[in-house]
């Protein structure tokens, strides 16, 4: 829950701010001209802010669509992110975000229609090709759902595109409001997981892993294409009966011949972004980790990579069909 709210001046009659501000009449609101004010400034200390985020309500002017990061996504031939909201409501200690921006408020963008307008611009440039569009970047989609109403307006806009897929990354529950539509071939939502002594650890706040995969049933019982996402796997001393265990609780109530698609990557960060987290939490035992740096990534060994991808792979291939199967090449 957030504590405070800022908003831009200029959207104080958006109708989307308006529904936001009633819905969170009961919390202080201050006025701002550009978001940046208070989301941009050095020497604030995330960490800090993470216990009590404030929400800024805002519009993103430009970049509402970018290029996705090479390796990023299912393997199409264009590949697009954009995000609706920066930062997430969930503490995860390895998330690369803590170490990209210098705050942990939840900034929305409510010009929803200007971000339509760049993604109908973006696949209109690749006709009768098929375009990946990506949320969850940087943020979780459908987390904040029930306040953003996201999946209102751009899974109809995403329907309406015949070249347009999106990808919808969770690791959320808030499926209610895709349930009361009907389902869209080309919007996939895709359930992020990590086995149950990593989810303890290091996923703060992430709903339980069986009330996830209740989650994805419903939505695959209602006709929705659903993805997995191993990603990442984390390295304990236990991590191949812990991960062996994962698959067992989520097959054990999904049928994996109806995913869409199935993803598996390891802990990895930049350099930058690693060296900011552990300063933030220096007493985390996963950043005390044997970790080698190559090409800009810090990542475990690569023996130690090697091995625990193709454990994992082979145990996971055991379940699924390997067209479903997309190995995450992308670096965080």
């Amino acid at each position: 829950m957030v504590s405070r709210v800022y908003i831009e001046s200029e959207l104080r009659d958006h109708p989307r701010a308006r529904r936001l501000l009633q819905r969170l009449h009961k919390l202080p609101v201050t006025e701002i001209e550009f978001y940046g004010e208070v989301f941009n400034p050095r020497a604030q200390n995330f960490r800090l802010q993470k216990k009590n985020p404030a929400l800024i309500i805002a519009r993103k002017n430009r970049g509402q669509v970018l290029a996705a990061p090479d390796g990023y996504g299912l393997g199409g031939d264009f590949n697009y992110y954009f995000s609706h909201m920066l930062n997430c409501i969930y503490d995860c200690r390895y998330c690369f975000l803590q170490g990209m921006y210098q705050s942990a408020h939840q900034v929305l963008f409510v010009n929803y229609e200007d971000f339509g307008e760049q993604i109908r611009q973006t696949a209109a440039a690749h006709p009768h090709r098929p375009v990946w569009f990506y949320s969850g970047y940087d943020c979780d989609s459908l987390a904040n759902e029930p306040m953003t109403r996201f999946t209102e307006y751009f899974v109809p806009l995403i329907a309406s595109i015949d070249n347009a897929w999106m990808e919808l990354r969770t690791k959320s529950t808030q499926v209610r409001s895709m349930l009361q539509m009907e389902p869209v071939a080309r919007v996939v939502t895709a359930f992020s997981f990590s086995d149950r002594f990593s989810h303890s650890k290091l996923e703060h706040g992430v709903p339980a892993i069986d009330k996830r995969v209740d989650a994805m049933r419903r939505l695959l019982d209602a006709g929705w294409p659903v993805g997995l996402r191993f990603d990442p796997v984390v390295y304990h001393r236990d991590y191949q009966n812990a991960f062996v265990e994962l698959l067992q609780q989520v097959f054990a109530k999904i049928d994996a011949s109806r995913l869409h698609s199935v993803s598996l990557g390891s802990f990895r960060l930049t350099r930058d972004h690693f060296r900011r987290i552990s300063r933030l939490y220096p007493e985390e035992p996963l950043f005390a980790q044997n970790m080698q740096l190559d090409n800009g990534i810090i990542s475990y060994p690569l023996e130690r990579e090697q091995a625990m991808i193709e454990f994992c792979e082979a145990e996971l291939m055991k379940h699924i069909p390997a067209e479903s199967y997309h190995p995450c090449e992308w670096h965080g």
